[in-house]
């Protein structure tokens, strides 16, 4: 089973031996309560609030960001709204019907290729 973003930070602020209130303090005065809701997944960071964590935390906010299981929405509206093929292009893959794990090694290949082409 794959780690929530909450379960990460958990794991990474367990790790660093600091206690939701002193986390809490470090990230600006937030409240315990707020910080265990975000660990437990009820509320999400805002970009703001995740690169302080990640910093506190030792890790990138793109290491972070790999544990986030929401849909990035706005970053798809976005790119529909700069390239409208891009919607045609979310449809036939949410009509194809993959698995996520499809769509991860899919990525992956991608990425690879990408890789190769900019050497």
């Amino acid at each position: 089973m794959t780690k929530t973003l909450g379960q990460r930070i958990r794991e990474l602020r367990d790790q660093a031996d600091l206690s939701l209130r002193e986390f809490g303090k470090r990230l600006g005065g937030k409240s315990a309560a707020f910080l265990s809701d975000i660990e437990l997944g009820r509320r999400f960071p805002s970009d703001g609030l995740l690169e302080r964590i990640a910093q506190e935390l030792g890790v990138t906010v793109e290491h972070l960001r790999e544990f986030d299981q929401r849909p990035p929405v706005s970053e798809m509206k976005q790119l529909i709204g700069q390239q409208p093929t891009y919607g045609l292009a979310f449809r036939r893959v949410v009509g194809a019907k993959p698995s996520p794990e499809d769509l991860i090694e899919f990525a992956k290949r991608l990425e690879k290729k990408r890789r190769k082409e900019n050497k």
